[in-house]
């Protein structure tokens, strides 16, 4: 049966069809995609400064792109499942609005484009649900296709709005690390920080240079993150909010940014911590790479980071030295 010209999801007699992709070859693909959320420059302030009544605005939004991504095929009847290899999204914040950028890569026989444009939707879907107590009125527009490139069509760009080339991620400083201390009390000076000097002697005694130990609020730990990724450190160990309180939300804020989850490190930390006290299986830390830097996120009591540096001593180094090229064995 022959196919309407131009219209491959159609066949002759115009009924809907999931396209056969099984005889296309295997290709790297990478789509990017925008879209716009409009609002109140007061909002946009209150974006900023963590002060809206649902906190975490842009890491809720993020997370909610990339699950958006995943599960494109179930949302529009006629995609492929893909088995994606990475979504990034990004905010960029003027004065009465949020640019979403959405990337999605896989490596297989048809495109991501619609995973990409999903996960600006969803992402700016979730973006008016934070906001909509404030502002009933925001409105997300423009959602577009921006770049492909990959399959039998090669490389396309929008021809009204070129998108440039992503600056390439600074290389990895050998040796580094920053510590981020996740304690509203700690960073109000309400009570003392105990556990973000203790890191940074371990680190040092590791033979790692630390930048800096970065003490905030919960609220704030996931744009501390971005700015000590910025700096390219080896290593980032984050201390504080993985547990299940209301302001715990490091794990959320960690894993929007991971490039790569290391599930075993963090199941590792739990099992160590269980030998002394049941209430470690009620610990959320999570692990991965971000950026090409190792990024653990430990609990926030002296023991649990007793219990995860004494995980990490047997690990760290090895991880570090794969990262850069070297040897498994």
């Amino acid at each position: 049966m022959n196919e309407r010209p131009g219209l491959s999801h159609l066949d002759a007699d115009g009924r809907a069809r999931m396209v056969d992709v099984g005889g296309k070859p295997v290709t790297a693909r990478v789509a990017t995609a925008t879209g716009r959320y409009r609002t109140r420059p007061d909002v946009i302030a209150l974006v900023r400064g963590d002060g809206l009544p649902k906190a975490d605005v842009l890491a809720t939004a993020r997370l909610a792109g990339i699950g958006g991504a995943k599960r494109t095929s179930e949302l529009i009847p006629l995609c492929h499942p893909l088995p994606l290899d990475a979504v990034s999204i990004d905010f960029e914040l003027d004065d009465s609005s949020i640019l979403i950028t959405a990337t999605a890569r896989t490596t297989g026989r048809t495109g991501v484009e619609m995973e990409a444009l999903t996960a600006v939707a969803v992402a700016g879907l979730t973006l008016h649900d934070m906001v909509k107590a404030v502002d009933a009125h925001g409105t997300l527009t423009d959602v577009r296709l921006e770049a492909k490139t990959g399959g039998r069509s090669g490389e396309w760009m929008r021809d009204d709005a070129p998108v440039e080339a992503p600056t390439p991620a600074p290389a990895v400083r050998p040796r580094t690390a920053a510590v981020i201390v996740a304690s509203t009390r700690a960073a109000a000076g309400t009570r003392p920080d105990e556990t973000g000097p203790a890191i940074a002697a371990w680190l040092g005694e590791h033979d790692f240079a630390v930048d800096a130990v970065t003490v905030v609020a919960d609220a704030a730990v996931g744009e501390a993150l971005d700015a000590a990724l910025a700096t390219a450190p080896a290593v980032v160990l984050v201390t504080g909010g993985t547990g299940v309180g209301p302001y715990d939300r490091t794990p959320e804020a960690v894993s929007a940014r991971l490039d790569t989850a290391l599930p075993g490190i963090a199941e590792a930390v739990r099992a160590r911590g269980l030998a002394a006290t049941p209430t470690a299986a009620l610990s959320r830390c999570v692990a991965g790479i971000a950026r090409g830097a190792v990024v653990v996120a430990l609990p926030g009591s002296r023991g649990g980071v007793r219990d995860g540096l004494a995980v990490l001593e047997g690990l760290l180094d090895h991880l570090v030295d794969q990262l850069a090229g070297g040897d498994h064995g």
